[in-house]
């Protein structure tokens, strides 16, 4: 299992700048602005982000690292 700091280094990485994917503002304009990718209304962003995991895979990145402790 990869460490959380590569998944954040992966993550940033793909963003091309460094931001904090705890942040639920910074994931949504990274993942708006660099990527298109718009996430769908739910109750939290981590549902939303678990409804588009697929799109991409920075998305699986970020719930990834969102869940490690």
């Amino acid at each position: 299992m990869a460490s959380k700091e590569f998944n954040l280094q992966r993550i940033c990485i793909y963003a091309g700048m460094e931001f904090d994917p705890n942040s639920d503002v910074q994931v949504k304009e990274v993942l708006q602005n660099k990527f298109n990718i718009f996430l769908p209304q739910r109750q939290s962003m981590n549902m939303a982000l678990e409804a588009v995991v697929s799109d991409h895979e920075i998305i699986d990145l970020i719930v990834k690292y969102r869940s490690m402790r």
